[in-house]
């Protein structure tokens, strides 16, 4: 049975009865259908303080590297870097956003404080420390909040990869972002018809045409299958966040080593918009430039992104 339809049965049998008995003890429906989905599907998961539940995957023994994200993908993006990272002796730990993959899809929660609180609560339940954080587009933010909000206590250092901090939108005092007419257009096709929306896209994600890039058209199938997983909710929610968000002033209070890397052929968020001024405002970060890189770079140059996460978390 789908994880879904499973969780659904379940919870549903649960607040039928309204509470569960387990080890003597009362849980709430939510809690019991948790636990029920995980003993029969075998699935890691936690449950936030609004009932959402998060899926998360977690591969190797070692020092802890948790991977964050894109926008509309989840976490099997990262799993070639995963693989690499976990049999060179370290712990690679990644989750499915709210409304993303395998994680619950609620109506709610989708700015970035709430997903930077799901990030805090995963740590704390798994009682990481000397953490590597590493994202990817959307997933900066969530870095870069999650800081903001939780401190650093429990991070050793971070990795930006082809972020969309520090901010996207073109304002007065931002006047090369980009006009929010641009964002209107794109949000109002996702609404109509995000899987067209995401055909058309995804070719330029993986840098379709560009010179000396090659994708196999699976691998194209593939990331397009990982986007139309994602909520219609989410798409919409996490997309105004990411414009709308201003990263620039928390930026400058981030002094953890830092390593953003960004394409210098990236169609979605321009180098010099974001992993640029990204790296302007961390003091003392590295930034690296791929040549020829599109924004899914960790799939068209993977062997050369793996290398320099490996050497810059072990290092």
């Amino acid at each position: 049975m789908h994880r879904r339809s499973v969780l659904k049965s379940v919870a549903s049998a649960m607040v039928g009865a309204g509470l569960f008995v387990a080890g003597g003890k009362q849980v709430s429906a939510s809690r019991a259908a948790k636990g029920a989905l995980e003993k029969i599907a075998g699935l890691p998961l936690i449950e936030t303080s609004d009932n959402t539940i998060l899926f998360f995957k977690d591969w190797g023994e070692g020092k802890p590297v948790l991977f964050v994200h894109s926008w509309a993908l989840n976490s099997d993006m990262w799993q070639y870097q995963m693989n690499y990272l976990a049999s060179r002796n370290l712990r690679c730990i990644a989750y499915d956003r709210r409304g993303h993959g395998r994680s619950s899809q609620p109506g709610r929660g989708y700015d970035y404080n709430t997903l930077a609180d799901d990030l805090a609560l995963l740590m704390e339940q798994l009682d990481l420390s000397d953490v590597a954080l590493v994202s990817h587009s959307m997933g900066a933010g969530e870095i870069i909040r999650y800081l903001s909000r939780h401190g650093a206590r429990r991070i050793s250092r971070i990795v930006l990869v082809s972020p969309t901090t520090p901010f996207l939108l073109k304002t007065e005092d931002n006047p090369n972002g980009v006009d929010r007419s641009r964002f209107d257009a794109m949000r109002t096709s996702l609404s109509k018809d995000s899987p067209h929306w995401f055909a058309a896209g995804v070719p330029g994600f993986f840098g379709a045409g560009l010179p000396g890039v090659s994708v196999s058209p699976e691998m194209i199938q593939w990331g397009l299958n990982l986007c139309l997983s994602t909520s219609l909710k989410a798409l919409m929610e996490c997309n105004l966040a990411m414009i709308e968000t201003d990263f620039r002033s928390e930026m400058r209070k981030v002094f953890l080593p830092a390593l953003i890397i960004h394409g210098d052929a990236d169609q979605s968020v321009p180098l010099a918009l974001t992993g640029q001024k990204s790296a302007e405002l961390i003091a003392g970060s590295q930034f690296k430039v791929y040549e020829g890189a599109p924004h899914g770079l960790l799939f068209t140059h993977m062997e050369r992104l793996n290398k320099d996460l490996l050497s810059f978390i072990t290092g």
